[in-house]
């Protein structure tokens, strides 16, 4: 595989971040087609977006340093050296997840409902960033004598020349059928608003703990025998099951009443202009009485 795709000139394209852009594009386009279905706000969407990216970069870059604590203290130059290198994917998704929130909440908009709508795009994003770690040769499996295997020439980052357990295309494959069951949930069988976002925690929590015990690359971190990422994943997992339950218990009401309140600050903001159209058409009648009257005193 080669990340370095093609260069203009002095500019080089390559494939780890034009896959990310893909993903990126790709997710914001559906979030909004979505918006648009389900009687959201679509025009918020790309603001959502963009929070959301913020997010996921700050909590990525984070707890990637977290996670390399050691060597940073031995090298603090670390901190600022390859600012575009080295993220860990639950920290980019709970930035990712606060971001959403905060811009919600910002806009008085109902949290649940576009953390559905969101959290879809996401894995079908990560099925792209996944493409672009193949490419890249990162987040490579262990050594294997399978016939199920990838053989690196080029990485800067897997062994090259030795057959790996193809841990990319296994987790990109995943995330684009974690895409597919989530929309069709959506679609089926949601109960409630926050369902979805419970399912998503649960199903790659899930699947994220498990892939775990196939990779190979050693920069990852470790909480006792297990890595960071399955140690986030327990939790995550037990966060998204019990989200899931009760959204699909309590999720409708909470819609409704955010749809009623929805309702009555838009019946206000007529009221509001009803009276002042009134108030306005008002004065403006009183001027023309004014006007009338001072002819009428001028005729006389």
């Amino acid at each position: 595989m080669h990340n370095e795709l093609f260069s203009i000139g002095p500019f080089t394209v390559y494939g780890y971040g034009l896959m990310i852009a893909i993903g990126i594009f790709a997710a914001y386009c559906l979030a909004e087609y979505r918006a648009r279905r389900l009687g959201l706000d679509d025009e918020r969407v790309f603001g959502l977006t963009i929070c959301a990216v913020i997010g996921g970069i700050i909590g990525g870059k984070v707890l990637y340093y977290l996670t390399v604590l050691p060597q940073i203290a031995a090298d603090p130059s670390l901190l600022y050296r390859d600012l575009m290198e080295g993220f860990v994917i639950y920290g980019a998704l709970i930035g990712g997840f606060a971001g959403i929130v905060l811009y919600c909440r910002r806009w008085k908009m109902n949290v649940p409902s576009y953390l559905d709508l969101a959290l879809p795009s996401v894995a079908l994003a990560q099925g792209f960033g996944r493409i672009g770690c193949l490419l890249a040769g990162c987040c490579y499996g262990r050594e294997t004598d399978c016939a199920f295997s990838i053989v690196f020439q080029n990485s800067a980052y897997a062994p090259n020349g030795v057959p790996l357990i193809p841990t990319q295309i296994i987790s990109s494959v995943l995330d684009f059928l974690h895409f597919g069951f989530l929309i069709l949930f959506a679609k089926k069988w949601k109960k409630g608003e926050g369902q979805v976002t419970g399912l998503y925690f649960a199903l790659y929590s899930a699947g994220r703990f498990i892939l775990e015990f196939f990779r190979g690359d050693l920069e990852r971190g470790n909480v006792g025998a297990l890595s960071t990422s399955q140690f986030i994943a327990i939790f995550a997992f037990i966060f998204g099951v019990v989200l899931f339950f009760w959204a699909g218990k309590h999720g409708g009401a909470g819609a409704e009443a955010a749809e009623a309140s929805e309702t009555e600050e838009t019946a206000e903001s007529v009221e509001v202009s009803d009276s002042e159209e009134a108030a306005a058409d008002s004065e403006q009648a009183e001027q023309s009485d004014a006007a009338e009257q001072e002819e009428e005193d001028e005729q006389s």
